[in-house]
This record gives structure tokens, C-alpha cells and sequence, in this order.
């Protein structure tokens, strides 16, 4: 009974993250952020074995099953499971120093051990301020494998940001400034050596296709800067912002401004082998990907993301 409702929960995952799956006498699996996933019968039970290539994938997809197996009424005992250990993918890095890089951005960098891995595979991470004022509490793995992140008082605030730069023992990120930014208001206030937590690295690469089209607001500014900077196909990018705020990119042939982000997708061009990259508020997301839907673009061919509401 629990191992069918397993295998059930898994194909039912599978289809919504569009995952192949291996079935083989006995076991069926699927491969995940380079992971492998294998659900074995063992006469009445069912093992779960998961291997990849770094123990924070490895930890990313066993929390990735814990929670889908929860979700119908199971759990995993798992073997070497580090308890109480800090969540996969989360490392402490230190502020070094907080810069303007143009009128309404700040540019930070954090210093730590675990820098260079923010610098590939990824765009994002997720960074991780506690309160003002209080202790840092910061997320572990549970007794189920899944992480348990602080509550009440000590909730942190998690906003997602892109990786600027990165060498070395360091990392930079832009932020937008705006009132009421709690991420601002840290970087404005707080000294350097000041510990903060960072998690990830997610959210997707450079897309691999011929040509790009991006279009984005000030929210996506430094993510399309990063994705100009390591595509290695012909590109334009379209982006609402304050022309001071482009930097070097108002150098850059590849890039236009434009108020209305919609009616600039709707006239773009978007040849064969291209892709279509699409982040601003969560109405003009929606919109975007009706509209890239109705000219026939499959999901492989478009990425569109609400970076705010």
C-alpha cells in the first residue's frame, strides 16, 4: 500500500517537473539536478536510494522527496542522516562592503569559503536575513530529512537575488532600492563581518539557444546583465528602467529601452532556435506567457517569472 502510493506520488511529480522516468524490474527512477532517484521493492518496503556528483544536490533531493512522499502521509527513515546540520545549500558568508553602483542600485559583496559555487550552474540564490536585532537562527535538516527554517520571532527574510560576480573567496549581488526593503535597510545599517546566510545556488542558467530575446523591468536588470554576459549566441534584451541604472550595458548595441515590456515582445522577432526570456511584475509574466504560448512556443522555449507583484 505505501510503497504504491509512493510510486504513485513520484509519477505524479514527475509529470509536473517534466521528468523522464526510468522503470526496471523491480525499481523505477528519474534524474534531477544531476541526481539519481530510485525507488526499489524489497518485499513489502521500498527503499529509496538517491546519488549525484555534490552532497547539497544530493541533500536538495532528498529533502525534494521527503516532501513529496509527506504530501501522501509517508515518511523516510534515512540512512546517515546528518541531524541538525545547516540545509542544503545554505552557507554563512560575511558582508565586506556596500557600494552604489548606480542611482537606485546597491552593489554587495559577501565574503565566505563557499563563494565559487554561487558562480556557476545558477543564476540566483536565496539570501537569508534574520530580524534586526536578534540572533541569527538559522535552518537545519530535521529528523525527516526535510530542513526545519526558524518561525515566529526569528523568521528570516528571504528574497532572491543574482549573482553579479564572482572570484575567488567572494561575491557580488545588486539590489534595487526601494522603501521598505529589508534587504536596504540591512545594507545600509549593518558594519562589515556582519554573518548572513545564503542558500542556493538555483533558478537556472544561462538558456542554451542560438539567439535570445530577454525583456525585463529594474527588478530583472541584474539578472539579464548576467545572462548578456555569459551567453555565447546573439542576443537583444529590452528593459524598463531609469537610463542611469543600465551601467555598462547602456554601452552595450544589444540592449533598447522600453516603457511597455508586452507591446515590445509582441513586435519582437524570434527566430528558429531562440529563446525567450520574460521577468518583470506577476500580471506582465502571466500576460507574457499567454502570448508566447499563442505563437506556438513550447515550454522548452520560453522561461517567464514574476519577479514581484
Amino acid at each position: 500500500m505505501a510503497s504504491g502510493a509512493a510510486v504513485a506520488a513520484l509519477k505524479i511529480r514527475a509529470a509536473e517537473w517534466q521528468l523522464d522516468l526510468i522503470e526496471r524490474p523491480g525499481r523505477i527512477g528519474a534524474i534531477l539536478w544531476g541526481c539519481e532517484l530510485w525507488m526499489i521493492h524489497q518485499d513489502d518496503a521500498l527503499r529509496v536510494e538517491l546519488s549525484g556528483p555534490e552532497a547539497r544536490l544530493v541533500g536538495n533531493m532528498r529533502e525534494a522527496v521527503a516532501d513529496m512522499l509527506a504530501e501522501v502521509g509517508l515518511a523516510v527513515t534515512w540512512d546517515r542522516l546528518d541531524v541538525g546540520a545547516l540545509a542544503p545549500g545554505l552557507a554563512l558568508m560575511r558582508l565586506v562592503h556596500v557600494t552604489r553602483r548606480s542611482p537606485n542600485f546597491l552593489r554587495i559583496r559577501l565574503t565566505g569559503p563557499e563563494a565559487a559555487r554561487f558562480g556557476r550552474g545558477s543564476l540566483h540564490f536565496r539570501l537569508l536575513l534574520p530580524p534586526r536585532d536578534r540572533a541569527p537562527v538559522w535552518p537545519r535538516v530535521g529528523e525527516t530529512g526535510r530542513s526545519i527554517w526558524p518561525e515566529g520571532a526569528d523568521a528570516l527574510h528571504r528574497p532572491v537575488y543574482t549573482v553579479a560576480a564572482q572570484g575567488g573567496d567572494w561575491l557580488d549581488f545588486d539590489v534595487f532600492v526601494h522603501p521598505g526593503s529589508p534587504t536596504c535597510d540591512w545594507a545600509t545599517t549593518t558594519l562589515p563581518g556582519q554573518e548572513v546566510g545564503v542558500i542556493g545556488p538555483g533558478g537556472g542558467w544561462c538558456p542554451e539557444a542560438a539567439h535570445l530575446r530577454l525583456f525585463g523591468d529594474q527588478a530583472a536588470l541584474p539578472a539579464i546583465a548576467r545572462i548578456l554576459d555569459l551567453t555565447g549566441g546573439e542576443a537583444r534584451a529590452v528593459i524598463r528602467c531609469a537610463p542611469r541604472d543600465l551601467g555598462p550595458l547602456a554601452e552595450d548595441p544589444r540592449v533598447d529601452l522600453a516603457e511597455d515590456l508586452l507591446g515590445a515582445l509582441a513586435d519582437c522577432d524570434i527566430p528558429r532556435n531562440c529563446h525567450v526570456w520574460f521577468a518583470a511584475r506577476a500580471d506582465e509574466a502571466r500576460h507574457a506567457r499567454q502570448h508566447l504560448v499563442a505563437r506556438g512556443l513550447t515550454k522548452r522555449e520560453f522561461t517567464t517569472a514574476a519577479y514581484w507583484d
